[in-house]
């Protein structure tokens, strides 16, 4: 198992609208990681709880949409992340 999964956050001022409407993250990670390792890994990391994973493969790239739980902004954490 890679103990590496999540490879960047992705920031647009689409994702910054999901992140404040949706409380959604959106990352960048390896196509060969599955929605259950993205969830784990993104609550250990955080210390928040995952709704739901939905991924979206785009060339050589996944792009993995968190939601989060309501009680854990997702704005908090991309502001802990230097993003917002």
């Amino acid at each position: 198992m890679k103990t590496i999964i999540l490879e960047k956050l992705k920031s647009t001022e689409k994702i910054v609208r999901q992140i404040e409407a949706e409380n959604v993250l959106v990352f960048v990670v390896d196509r060969a990681v599955g929605k259950l390792e993205i969830k784990n890994e993104v609550e250990k990391l955080f210390s928040v709880k995952v709704v739901k994973v939905r991924t979206h493969t785009l060339k050589n790239k996944k792009v993995a949409y968190v939601k989060l739980k309501s009680e854990y902004p997702a704005v908090d954490v991309a502001t802990k992340l230097g993003m917002m």
